[in-house]
């Protein structure tokens, strides 16, 4: 499993990309179509036309990431397409990379304890 920044967002591009385009084509779509700063950290998951290959950027404070996956027998599950991009939890984001239904992957809020009295 390839890890995302432990703090910073994960995004998904909703509009499928030309996937011929590399590390310096999509962080140019990252800044020019998605008015986000490649080289800040967060993730960007973008879709192929087709649903079934993904391209995952990252700024691992070195240099730009780039990792791309195939599914061999299905397609992943993607948000409707639209312009813009669409937040990820953690959790949401691993489902998607696995190939599994990220929509059922939901974080419970979680209420703050009360002082030990």
């Amino acid at each position: 499993m390839i890890v995302a920044g432990q703090r910073l967002p994960i995004v998904i591009a909703t509009k499928p990309v030309d996937f011929r385009r590399g590390h310096d084509g999509l962080a140019a779509t990252v800044q020019n179509e998605l008015g986000l700063d490649p080289h800040s950290g967060l993730t960007v998951v973008f879709r192929s036309k087709r649903g079934d290959r993904l391209k995952i950027l990252v700024w691992d404070g070195t240099g730009l990431v780039l990792i791309y996956k195939r599914l061999e027998v299905s397609n992943f599950v993607w948000p409707k397409i639209q312009d813009g991009v669409m937040q990820l939890s953690r959790a949401q984001y691993e489902a998607l990379f696995e190939g599994l239904d990220w929509h059922r992957m939901v974080a419970k809020p979680v209420v703050a304890p009360a002082a030990a009295g």
